[in-house]
């Protein structure tokens, strides 16, 4: 999947990229009074903050990241298949979502379809009659986790792939049995990966018609692509949403999905301060090297250490944590991953266990465009860790932010940019009894929200 969507925006000389985008974007632009607002979905969604992403398919049967579409569906046969096992580690992990990928870039679907033999139909699981995207949505609603789905675009087994008209009828056909057969879907996802097919050709995507038949059929779901329309892409999968990062972009920077260069990197990687639409990011990254399932990469699955500084640079920086977990051959999460996913839930719940006990909060604005929270504890108390928040519900503002103790002797303990849904600072401990906030707006100041952890 995403390592496609890497190759289909030109693998853009990515480290030279990533480093020519790391400074903080200028704020001397104009900005508009009426600032955009998340809907009620987007922002339903982004409080979630954590979501697990499912790659299984027959790359998991040939140890391979992307297929050809030459598999044969006779490989596809996970003995032990336990969606239920997939969905209450995501639990166990605080997700509150998944997304399956129903199909990948192989074509081959994991639901019986009536457009393609290339199918859990024609594989000798379940004696042909299984339908992994049904277990798996059931499970979800059984576990009380909101399942999303993923069909690739791009096609490498169909037979009308490249002939776009034809193809495209095919693909809406496969996108409206997943968005009618399995109820409300939290999210659809998509990536721009096009390439050949098996005739040779590319093809054309009717992205219009796309979002138009998500919307008819699955009115509520967040859609999901580099370029919206709902939520974006961050630029890269490493799992770092950049430290400027605003929900608020200018579509016209990322024109199409699919688009790259420095800018389209820079735009979804920062947002802008001067966007016109709301569109927040997810950070999709893997807890293994690869995105399926290979055997030898159980000794290399991402560390606990790994594991919450990718919650911080992506929960913590405005974003949504999207991490990829993939079932093996048989079926189950590797027992490895799955004690990392617990582990990272027990390490987030001990970091935000011990909230310090604070004697008054009081919020004041300080000009226009300005304003300061002074928080006085109850008593000197030891402080690590920083939760700063903003009511995204009323628009994003702030574009600078400061944290100091208060009083003669103010000393900085930290400082930044965007706040945005939620901004997460881990600081040298030190003994405090009040400190401040400052924070500056690019327009009308609202109150912030400033939680301290011992």
């Amino acid at each position: 999947m995403t390592l496609s969507r890497r190759h289909f925006l030109t693998q853009l000389t990515a480290a030279a990229a990533i480093s020519r985008v790391g400074a903080v974007p200028s704020l001397s632009w104009p900005v508009p009074q009426a600032r955009p607002r998340p809907s009620a979905q987007q922002l339903a969604w982004q409080r979630d903050e954590l979501a697990l992403f499912i790659h299984f398919g027959v790359n998991t049967f040939t140890d391979r990241e992307w297929g050809d579409g030459t598999e044969s569906p006779s490989i596809f046969n996970p003995t032990r298949l336990d969606a239920r096992q997939w969905v209450r580690s995501a639990k166990a992990a605080g997700a509150k979502s998944m997304v399956l990928t129903a199909k990948h870039h192989d074509g081959f679907c994991l639901w019986p379809t009536e457009t393609t033999s290339h199918s859990v139909a024609s594989s000798p699981w379940r004696n042909g009659t299984g339908d992994v995207v049904r277990e798996f949505v059931d499970a979800c609603r059984i576990e009380g986790v909101k399942p999303g789905l993923y069909c690739s675009p791009w096609d490498r087994n169909h037979p009308t792939y490249g002939d776009s008209a034809r193809y495209n009828d095919v693909y809406m056909a496969q996108l409206t049995e997943l968005l009618t057969r399995y109820g409300p879907l939290h999210e659809v996802w998509f990536d721009g990966a096009n390439a050949e097919g098996p005739n040779g050709k590319r093809q054309t995507y009717d992205w219009p018609r796309t979002w138009a038949l998500v919307r008819k059929l699955q009115p509520y779901a967040i859609i999901f692509s580099d370029a919206g329309p709902d939520v974006r892409w961050i630029g890269n999968e490493r799992g770092v949403a950049g430290e400027t990062h605003w929900s608020t972009i200018r579509p016209e920077s990322v024109p199409y999905i699919g688009a790259s260069g420095d800018e389209v990197i820079a735009a979804l990687q920062h947002g802008h301060a001067d966007g016109s639409v709301w569109r927040p990011s997810e950070t999709d990254v893997s807890i293994r090297p690869g995105w399926f399932y290979h055997p030898a990469e159980d000794a290399t699955v991402k560390s606990l250490d790994d594991l919450v500084q990718l919650y911080f640079t992506s929960v913590g920086r405005n974003s949504k944590l999207l991490l990829n977990v993939p079932p093996t051959r048989d079926g189950v999460l590797h027992g490895v991953d799955v004690a990392r996913l617990a582990s990272l839930r027990a390490s987030l719940d001990r970091l935000f266990a011990h909230p310090l006990d604070v004697r008054d909060s009081t919020w004041r604005a300080d000009g226009v465009q300005g304003g300061v929270r002074t928080i006085r504890l109850r008593a000197p108390q030891s402080v690590s860790l920083l939760d700063l928040r903003e009511p995204v519900s009323r628009g994003q503002r702030v574009s600078s932010w400061s944290v100091s103790t208060a009083g003669r002797d103010r000393r900085l303990l930290a400082s930044g940019t965007t706040i945005g849904h939620r901004q997460l600072r881990r600081i040298p401990n030190i003994f405090v009894s009040s400190l401040a906030l400052h924070v500056e707006s690019v327009d009308a100041v609202q109150p912030v929200e400033l939680n301290l952890y011992a």
